[in-house]
């Protein structure tokens, strides 16, 4: 079931909205189309973290990391995962999804959707459709993609690269705003609203761009805190993460990110995960950016499209000529 969004002049891309049955609901899946789409080169998926939604990513005017490389010619899918963005039902009190059905349900079913999709498409058009996509990932977003990455050998084989921002699976800086933001605020004062709300009501708190089901709010703060298990049938992600076949990934940081994706805590990630192709990148000053990003505005600040985006399209052009290359 689809359901055209605006249409904006060119260049801005095309916009739609694609409905995945799930479970009682439907998973919103928005299309970011650029003017004469190649369906046979790998599009890109993009996932939100927690107390958000995909409009992290993308926006009706044509602002965000997905248009951007929407406008530069890659085909991009933004997902809300259950109850959250455009999905449906909403989060509400009741609502008993929690992360583990993200990774191991919601990321092979639409992983499998885009796939079949564009299979489809390069058939009508006679073309090859491509057999792997890119993924891409907003702080705890990335933990949530390297945990399905890490579980499943199918989807390493599926996915060509991991792009994170912000992404740190354990929390160990110290500082007053650590101890304000997390062990009072996530960790204690969070789960107490949650049980009398039925869910953690982020958007109202102001606090976050959509609200937190009770079970992801306590499941992540046992990973950020723990060991890095399935809470629902205690997988070892961790074991399998030291296993797995990785692709391609690409860390970023930002120098003014001093909690929920401190450096250090991003640097960490990529050791606990083993990856044997990996690049991190911190964006500051020091460093030639033109800010020192945080972990927000390195996805929403206005100059991002004319700092750090080109880094980005140029490194996802690279696969292509590398294919070129073969």
């Amino acid at each position: 079931m689809t359901s055209p969004a605006s249409q904006h002049s060119a260049p801005t891309p095309a916009q739609t909205s694609f409905y995945i049955p799930y479970r009682d609901g439907q998973l919103h899946l928005r299309q970011l189309l650029p003017t004469n789409a190649d369906f046979s080169k790998p599009p890109i998926l993009m996932l939100h973290g927690a107390m958000s939604n995909g409009r992290v990513f993308y926006s009706q005017s044509g602002r965000g990391l997905g248009c951007f490389l929407a406008q530069a010619g890659f085909v991009v899918y933004v997902l809300d995962t259950a109850g959250r963005g455009l999905s449906l039902p909403k989060i509400a009190r009741g609502f008993t999804l929690g992360q583990g059905e993200v990774i191991r349900e919601q990321l092979p079913l639409v992983q499998q959707h885009i796939l079949n999709k564009h299979q489809q498409l390069c058939q009508e058009q006679g073309k090859p459709a491509p057999s792997q996509l890119h993924w891409c990932a907003h702080s705890w977003g990335g933990v949530l993609m390297a945990s399905a990455l890490a579980r499943y050998p199918e989807l390493q084989q599926s996915v060509r690269s991991l792009l994170t921002f912000g992404s740190k699976r354990t929390i160990r800086v110290k500082s007053f705003k650590k101890w304000l933001m997390v062990d009072v605020f996530w960790n204690r004062l969070a789960p107490s609203l949650a049980v009398g709300q039925g869910y953690l009501a982020a958007d109202k708190l102001r606090v976050g761009m959509d609200n937190e089901s009770r079970a992801s709010l306590t499941q992540s703060i046992d990973w950020v805190r723990g060991e890095w298990l399935d809470h629902d049938d205690g997988f070892d992600y961790g074991k399998a993460a030291k296993a797995a076949n990785w692709p391609v990934a690409w860390f970023i940081a930002g120098q003014n990110d001093t909690v929920l994706g401190h450096p250090e805590d991003v640097a960490d990630m990529i050791s606990e995960c083993g990856f044997r192709q990996v690049k991190y990148t911190l964006l500051s000053k020091a460093n030639g950016f033109k800010h020192d990003y945080g972990h927000a505005d390195m996805l929403t600040h206005l100059d991002a499209m004319g700092d750090h985006f080109p880094l980005i399209r140029d490194w996802y052009l690279g696969f292509e000529l590398a294919v070129l290359k073969d």
